[in-house]
């Protein structure tokens, strides 16, 4: 009988998670009385909340949730705790590389305004990295909840900041809100500035979002794609442009995108040759970090050790990271496959 190898060492990269929602569910305890905020149970009750986002009244309570959370995160050294505990959790799932989203402007208000809140993140992403040995940047998130005007704000302020850690710029929150086309002025600006378009789609809305980001953003990566399952013509399309799908399996599940993690269509992405990279999203909210994707989809799909390590060499592959990086992790995979 093969081996079953240990994911958590299977070298790999983390491509989609969000800031807030990195956070240890202790942490946000233990925050949370330090300012005297008074959390739900959905926070406070040692499970994950269920949530299901497929129709509005489901992702406003997840949104609300989301934003109880942040409301927690007040002082630099919260931040800095964070982004810490984040690097620790990742580096014991075998992450070599994190690219961690966020949209500062929600976190300006507590930190002295736009600039100085990123400023702050980037310190503290810097500091987590040396400190922990594991590889990080920041990926920029626009909300498509706000007016596009604030998404070029971002934008130029992401360009800003390449040279301090900015590798990326993102869209997330409700897709069903707003067209993507609306924030292509945005994206272009983030584009010339040399970062990554890594815009959500393809989760709460079908195929036709993730077409639009390509077309509309000239998306390089699709934060979730799975929709994209629904439209054999848009598989290959990303396949043939080798356009990354940030794959958060749990996540899906825990927001009603899908009945059961077997429902999730890991394997209809690979075997159409859509490069993916499986993330986290939001584990204070759902439950479980990066290695538990890869148990997803090795007991639910069948994915066995050989593609499990071809899943981490696409996570490689559609980062951010420099080639002495991605040299370095793809050697680790080949390693792993190994032993």
């Amino acid at each position: 009988m093969e081996r079953v190898r240990d994911v958590r060492e299977l070298p790999k990269a983390h491509l989609h998670l969000h800031f807030t929602g990195s956070m240890r569910p202790s942490t946000l305890l233990e925050l949370a009385d330090k300012y005297g905020v008074h959390l739900p149970e959905a926070l406070t009750g040692g499970t994950p909340p269920k949530l299901r986002a497929t129709d509005e009244r489901g992702w406003f309570r997840f949104q609300r949730l989301y934003d109880m959370a942040r409301s927690c995160l007040r002082e630099p050294e919260d931040i800095q705790r964070l982004v810490r505990e984040a690097a620790e959790e990742d580096i014991r799932d075998g992450s070599g590389w994190l690219e961690i989203q966020v949209d500062p402007t929600s976190y300006a208000p507590r930190l002295g305004g736009l600039i100085p809140a990123l400023e702050i993140i980037l310190d503290a992403v810097d500091t987590a990295s040396r400190e922990t040995g594991l590889g990080m940047r920041v990926l920029v998130a626009a909300n498509r909840m706000k007016h596009p005007l604030d998404a070029r704000t971002l934008a130029r302020l992401a360009v800003r900041f390449a040279d301090r850690g900015v590798v990326g710029f993102g869209l997330s929150n409700d897709e069903r809100r707003g067209m993507a086309r609306d924030f292509d002025r945005a994206f272009a600006i983030a584009r010339e500035g040399g970062l990554l378009a890594a815009p959500h789609g393809g989760e709460l809305n079908g195929p036709a979002s993730v077409r639009d980001c390509l077309d509309d953003l000239h998306a390089r990566r699709i934060g979730h794609g799975v929709r994209a399952a629904e439209d054999p013509r848009l598989l290959r399309r990303l396949a043939e442009r080798g356009v990354t799908c940030e794959v958060c399996p749990a996540s899906n599940v825990a927001l009603g995108v899908y009945e059961k993690p077997e429902d999730v269509p890991l394997r209809t992405l690979y075997d159409a040759g859509v490069p993916m990279a499986l993330g986290a999203d939001d584990p204070l909210l759902f439950g479980s970090r990066l290695a538990a994707q890869y148990e997803i989809a090795r007991r639910h799909h069948g994915f066995d050790d050989t593609e499990l390590a071809e899943l981490a060499r696409q996570s490689v592959r559609g980062s951010a990271a420099p080639a002495d990086v991605q040299e370095k992790l793809l050697a680790g995979v080949e390693e792993w496959l190994a032993s």
